[in-house]
């Protein structure tokens, strides 16, 4: 039973990083019908942009806006180069090479800047295991679910009470009605591409602790968080949680009970079933799209 409770804790903190990029994945399908391919390496260049700063001797705490400003420059880069031409010709699937070929780039990018090595993230956190319920937790693992919490709370909260959000609302749900109500639309996609790659850029600082930073982080992180917002719904922030928390415990379960060569499957098999059964996600709504 305990070492139950140690891997559902465990499978927690990892299904939550997974629901963080997935909520990027979110924001930029809610206001372009759009996808960041490339999402999982703004996570990896948030974490080594972030790992460079500690290592220059930025405190961790005051490291980590700096890499929000990153994470918006380059979420603002992905849509002005790859997506925004795309739209503008009405491409239905120009924006998805050109998300994916900046994901290779910058990959390229980090792996001349920081080499092909794996290093190690330090944890501003002490590394000496909480004892709760009889199983071990480490202290950053309680910081990652919590800060994905709160980051996506905060994100909800300007969203529903800033007018900038409303108009991102706004935007979402009529984007011609937006248009023609004085919304710069163009602005709003803008923003929620950065917004996107904010949330991926802390994920990957709030990880990179627990993990070891690379070049080829993000890839893997990046594909089972699409899988996580399929399996709970592009239109749900709840069915995202729980989609990355079903995930996540999947995971660490299957890899310690079964074989670790086995723990990649559980992703891929709630998500052909959940395409199967309910293409709109388990809390997703349909939507009937005029032509």
């Amino acid at each position: 039973m305990q070492i139950f409770t140690q891997l559902v804790f465990s499978g927690i903190a990892l299904g939550m990083i997974y629901a963080v990029i997935a909520f990027g994945y979110q924001l930029t399908f809610a206001t372009s019908d759009t996808l960041n391919f490339g999402q999982g390496d703004a996570l990896m260049l948030g974490a080594l942009v972030g790992l460079s700063l500690v290592g220059w001797g930025v405190n961790y705490w005051l490291m980590i806006p700096l890499v929000c400003i990153f994470g918006a420059a380059q979420g603002a880069l992905v849509e002005r180069v790859g997506v925004r031409p795309a739209i503008k010709i009405k491409s239905e699937f120009g924006w998805i090479m050109s998300t994916i070929a900046l994901g290779i780039i910058f990959k390229n990018v980090a792996e001349n800047v920081w080499g092909r090595d794996d290093l190690k993230f330090p944890s501003p956190l002490p590394e000496s295991p909480m004892h709760f319920l009889g199983a071990n937790i480490l202290p950053m693992e309680i910081l990652v679910v919590c800060g994905a919490l709160l980051m996506m709370a905060i994100v909800e909260i300007f969203n529903r009470k800033s007018i900038y959000g409303k108009a991102v609302v706004a935007t979402f749900n009529d984007r011609d009605a937006a248009k023609l109500m004085g919304i710069n639309t163009a602005l709003v996609i803008t923003f929620s591409y950065a917004l996107s790659s904010i949330t991926a850029a802390v994920a990957g600082i709030l990880i990179a602790p627990l993990t070891l930073t690379g070049a080829t982080m993000g890839s893997v992180l990046g594909l089972k968080a699409f899988a996580v917002a399929i399996i709970g719904g592009l239109t749900s922030g709840m069915g995202i949680i729980v989609g990355g928390i079903i995930l996540g415990v999947a995971e660490t379960t299957t890899g310690f009970y079964l074989s670790t060569g086995y723990k990649d499957v559980p992703g891929l098999v709630l998500l052909l079933i959940v395409l199967a059964w309910k293409p709109a996600g388990l809390f997703g709504k349909n939507a009937i799209k005029k032509v």
